[in-house]
């Protein structure tokens, strides 16, 4: 089976820099033409299925990515980006440095009060790939959202600590191949700014 993990195409508040968490704000213009642009890198890829977040900047995502009409998208709430409690909305230079220290080195630093912590992330990460690697598919997607993203990958990397840092732009995809009880990536589709 191969898993394609894709972010969720820009936002106002992606744009004017702002943490979205669980704000349920949807694609601007851009972000449409980002994921439209994101289906034609892809070329013909057909989806078994296409998951995604519950929040509607994940799921029209995965709409055009996985070139299917909205009610057949499969919404699941271990999709949903990290909350960030009190952070929502804010600017990512006005943060502070309990949760700027913490966004950019979460292994260094603890989890401010308010914000969901990178176990709860993982677990949700976890179960619910596991859950993916019971069913018979070819080719999935998974549209989520940047925070979530980097669980989900770190699942799939293998990685010790179970998280993929590295920060993930609106509409990348990457792409990983189960078989065999083993987790590979294969490549990423990264649009140019």
């Amino acid at each position: 089976m191969k898993i394609w993990i894709a972010r969720h195409g820009q936002t106002d508040l992606n744009h004017d820099k702002r943490m979205q968490g669980l704000t349920d704000c949807p694609l601007n213009e851009r972000g449409i033409e980002q994921a439209r642009q994101s289906r034609k890198n892809i070329g013909d890829v057909c989806f078994d299925a296409v998951y995604a977040s519950p929040l509607k900047r994940a799921q029209l995502t995965g709409s055009i990515i996985g070139n299917v009409d909205p009610s057949q998208i499969i919404t699941d709430e271990r999709l949903i980006e990290t909350d960030f409690g009190k952070y929502e909305g804010c600017k990512y230079y006005l943060m502070g440095p309990a949760m700027t220290l913490y966004w950019m080195f979460p292994k260094r630093f603890p989890v401010p009060d308010t914000v969901e912590s990178l176990d709860s992330m993982k677990e949700r990460a976890a179960s619910f790939l596991k859950e993916l690697e019971t069913k018979e598919y070819n080719n999935v997607l998974i549209a989520c959202h940047g925070g979530i993203m980097r669980a989900l990958c770190g699942y799939l990397d293998d990685a010790p600590d179970g998280l993929h840092w590295e920060r993930m732009k609106n509409c990348e995809i990457r792409v990983y191949e189960y078989q065999d009880g083993r987790h590979t990536f294969l490549t990423s589709y990264s649009l140019k700014k």
